[in-house]
């Protein structure tokens, strides 16, 4: 009995390091689907000691990862680690996530170090302990007012583009016509300058398939998901370039009339006029299509 025991956790010891040793190259076969969905610019969300693999699959390509969380916030420290993670990961720049007025001097030290920056606000996963779990920002006036100002923080450090995740749209047009560099939007409304989705997400999956390219003959194919994952990401390509995508019924954040108009004076306050003709502008955009939604509702 013992022996048999034995023998089981061998086994399973054997399966785990296997998964292991497999997991990366299962992405590596995925992650071309990805360039589907952009020009020259490629998000990378693995761990960053796998950057090299990626890099030499997809040299060409405009590569961002993800900093690590919780990157030193000491300037000195997190130059290093951003040395670091470019060098062995050869990737061409990071992404960092901000928030605390130390993150935006972090990336400022980053980028005077030659290294390129992409700022991230609003939700920011990596401060969903702080922020009291997945919540999205900016709904009040207060709120609104640090998306921007932190957006334009992020700008004056010298980042090339930020990403607004998970806020309202009139918030999201706002910072966008208040900086003078690009605007990535996931769950921020139609009026950012591009937009980003995690396309496990984006086609339903819970895990990795094995994609059919890279599919050994020996395997018998139950079903040709790689032409149904080509098919999603080509339909969100198409959605986002001509504009459809993101819709209202895709931009669920609201802030209210009300605010909007409050956060409009402040933008004027600050001297951001044109962010405070977007805001207004995306709010009354968006106001026949929520009140259509609000009517299909009400006859269900």
């Amino acid at each position: 009995m013992i022996i048999r025991l034995q023998c089981i956790l061998t086994l399973l010891a054997l399966i785990f390091a296997l998964w292991v040793t497999l997991l990366p190259w299962w992405f590596m076969a995925m992650t071309p689907l990805c360039l589907l969905l952009l020009k020259k610019c490629l998000f990378i969300a693995v761990p960053w000691q796998e950057a090299p693999r990626i890099h030499s699959l997809l040299g060409t390509y405009l590569l961002v990862l993800t900093s690590p969380v919780l990157i030193s916030l000491n300037c000195e420290q997190a130059v290093d680690t951003a040395v670091r993670i470019l060098k062995e990961g050869g990737m061409d720049a990071i992404k960092l996530e901000a928030g605390a007025p130390s993150r935006i001097t972090a990336a400022k030290a980053i980028v005077e170090a030659g290294i390129a920056v992409m700022g991230h606000v609003g939700l920011t996963p990596q401060a969903i302990s702080v922020l009291g779990g997945f919540r999205p920002q900016g709904r009040n006036v207060a709120g609104a007012v640090k998306v921007v100002e932190t957006a334009i923080a992020l700008q004056e450090a010298g980042c090339f583009a930020v990403v607004l995740e998970c806020v309202p749209a009139p918030v999201a047009a706002a910072a966008t016509s208040a900086l003078q560099i690009p605007t990535i939007g996931i769950g921020a409304g139609p009026f950012c300058s591009g937009q980003v989705l995690v396309y496990h997400d984006l086609l339903g999956m819970l895990q990795h398939p094995h994609h059919a390219k890279v599919t050994p003959r020996f395997c018998k194919q139950y079903a040709h998901v790689g032409d149904v994952i080509n098919k999603a990401l080509l339909g969100y390509k198409e959605e986002v370039t001509s504009g459809s995508f993101p819709s209202s019924a895709h931009s669920p954040y609201k802030i209210s009339a009300a605010d909007v108009d409050s956060f409009s004076k402040e933008l004027e306050k600050l001297g951001l006029s044109d962010a405070a003709s977007a805001a207004s502008a995306a709010a009354e955009k968006l106001k026949p299509l929520n009140n259509q939604v609000g009517e299909h509702q009400a006859t269900k």
